[in-house]
């Protein structure tokens, strides 16, 4: 098509001798590799841009050794046929036993008894007492 239509680029080409048209072509392939430098820093900063905004919104659990926390039921969504639509999304309270590092928790029952499966923190919230157990406590 180009060679048809004689576009200025191959006009400018087609009049230049061997040593200036090889000048220019490398030129062309430098020029190439600084706009996919520009096009990767820009996909960087958009990158950091998302981020930011995600994290924004994230809140941070932290958990120690010894604190009480809920467990959510696995799978999301499972729920007891003895009490259908009202099946419990919570379950417990845990002990956290151990850290495992990179939001991973080993925990325990309240009589002791060891999960043989980590949790990731996700799937945590910490464990507030009613205010029945706190008035059964004080009697």
């Amino acid at each position: 098509m180009e060679l048809r239509v004689r576009s200025l680029r191959v006009t400018e080409q087609l009049r230049q001798e061997g040593k200036d048209y090889t000048q220019a072509m490398v030129q062309e392939l430098e020029d190439l590799e600084q706009s996919r430098l520009d096009a990767y820093n820009l996909m960087q900063a958009q990158k950091q841009i998302a981020a930011r905004a995600y994290n924004k919104k994230v809140k941070q659990k932290t958990f120690a050794e010894g604190d009480l926390i809920w467990r959510a039921v696995l799978p999301i969504g499972t729920k007891d046929p003895r009490f259908g639509k009202f099946s419990p999304n919570w379950e417990g309270p845990f002990i956290i036993e151990r850290i495992l590092g990179r939001g991973a928790f080993q925990l325990k029952d309240r009589d002791g008894e060891w999960h043989n499966l980590p949790i990731n923190g996700q799937y945590l919230k910490r464990y507030i007492p009613s205010l029945w157990e706190t008035a059964a406590k004080k009697l």
